[in-house]
């Protein structure tokens, strides 16, 4: 997977400037994890986000161009190489359908929106090895019949 150069350039920057996701959540009044979302152009700033974000990170102001414009989302359909990420394909394709049918029970027949969406991460300290927590959040879209 390629990072496109502007990611380098923002994350470099970030590092330069000692910040985390979470010190530019303050700043910018919007999760963590949509920033990272950003930086890595699979979301879109208005005017203002972008300009606050380019002042945080020292950067100039010809970045507010590449954030502000609408992304073409995804990972693009090969599979994920990194063992991070590919965790996530991999639970997907263990969990994806008994998932399915759990919230179709719950909710019928539709789908969780990735629009209307949060995702939170957190960390769970455990003797054992401290845990990773992923929280989704969407709102359910029943299928309409016509």
């Amino acid at each position: 997977m390629s990072i496109p150069q502007v990611t380098q350039k923002l994350l470099a920057a970030k590092k330069e400037k000692g910040l985390s996701f979470a010190d530019l959540e303050k700043i910018l009044n919007h999760d963590e994890i949509w920033i990272a979302a950003l930086f890595y152009l699979q979301a879109t700033a208005s005017e203002e986000e972008a300009k606050l974000l380019v002042e945080a990170l020292g950067l100039d102001t010809s970045y507010i161009q590449e954030l502000t414009a609408y992304p073409v989302k995804g990972l693009g359909p090969v599979v994920p190489t990194d063992p991070l990420i590919y965790r996530f394909y991999e639970i997907m394709q263990v969990y994806g359908l008994p998932l399915k049918d759990v919230i179709q029970e719950k909710f019928g027949d539709g789908i969780m929106s990735a629009i209307d969406f949060t995702l939170d991460v957190e960390k769970e300290e455990d003797p054992k090895g401290d845990r990773v927590k992923v929280i989704m959040s969407g709102k359910f879209l029943p299928y309409k019949k016509w």
